[in-house]
């Protein structure tokens, strides 16, 4: 038999679900901006996954992914918690923004003070209430900007659990991503969590096929943590990309992508055209190396230097 397990003030008991709102500050006009916190509890023991999203304000994939299996009771386990949270970055997600109102990213924020700017708040709450309380988080994300992120997992390979983790989800890609600094992987990691990052399409976008692989690959998770019996998702292998670099745009002009999101290239393949609006010039932009490309710039304006594609190998 379970535990009752404690968030904030709200004592959940075995085979019961809760819906708790954090209140870290409140809106200019005095009104109280709360973060739902969904909590599914099971009457037997097990593991405590951590779903979230909206970390970015403006990454509503991860949000539409979360919210979709608390809508379809995915987020009932049989045995173990789930713990929901659709958005943490509930003022970037009011206002279609990527950063907090103060102009900081959330994720360069952790673990964050009592007393700091308003993201470092944001990250203190999430590290004091929430992180302890998990054995295992998926922190969704989307591509910045007009980059499309096809759907990857990003983890450190040096960690063999995060790993195993990585290619139980079977994303297309696995991208190998150390620690960042004062990111929340960096800071949950510190405090012996398991974390993987699931990256999939871009920024103020819903995309039908990110949710579906982003669903998919958490019900391998509940699956291989014993959460859930059944799980018809078969093992297709993902592609581990050990090294990546960012291809950057030659000249400013408009920009036509001449490849697939997801494709494999060879050195020398037309990618991209770049051209001028007046018909002077259009130049073919071509893979330096053989490589999978895993993220592309869909903006039709680049300048000189934008990163326009995200090559592994």
């Amino acid at each position: 038999m379970n535990k009752p397990i404690q968030i904030l003030d709200t004592i959940v008991q075995p085979g019961k679900k809760a819906i708790i709102n954090l209140e870290v500050a409140k809106l200019h006009t005095a009104s109280p901006v709360n973060i739902p916190i969904i909590v599914e509890h099971s009457k037997k023991k097990g593991p405590t996954l951590l779903l979230l999203g909206g970390v970015h304000g403006d990454e509503i994939n991860g949000i539409e992914i979360v919210r979709k299996i608390v809508r379809s009771g995915l987020n009932k386990p049989q045995r173990g918690t789930i713990i929901c949270i659709p958005v943490l970055n509930i003022f970037g997600f009011l206002n279609f923004m990527r950063e907090l109102p103060d102009g900081r990213d959330l994720n360069r924020s952790f673990p964050g003070t009592a007393s700091g700017s308003l993201a470092s708040q944001f990250a203190f709450a999430f590290m004091k209430h929430i992180a302890p309380l998990a054995d295992i988080i998926i922190d969704i994300h989307t591509g910045a900007a007009q980059r499309n992120n096809y759907p990857q997992i990003r983890c450190d390979f040096s960690n063999p659990q995060a790993l195993e983790l990585a290619e139980v989800f079977d994303a297309p890609f696995i991208k190998d991503s150390k620690l960042i600094p004062k990111s929340l992987r960096e800071a949950v990691s510190k405090k012996g969590k398991n974390i993987i990052l699931f990256e999939g399409g871009k920024a103020n976008r819903i995309d039908p096929f990110i949710l579906e692989e982003g669903i998919r690959g958490i019900k391998r998770v509940m699956h291989h943590l014993d959460m859930i019996d059944e799980c018809d998702d078969l093992q297709r292998g993902s592609t581990l990309l050990k090294n990546s670099k960012w291809l950057r745009s030659p000249l400013s002009g408009m920009f036509d992508l001449r490849v697939l999101n997801g494709s494999y290239v060879e050195k020398g393949t037309i990618i991209g055209v770049i051209s001028d609006p007046f018909g002077k010039y259009e130049r073919s932009f071509k893979s330096p190396m053989n490589g999978y490309i895993f993220a592309v710039n869909e903006s039709p304006i680049v300048n000189k230097g934008d990163a326009i594609f995200h090559i592994g190998y």
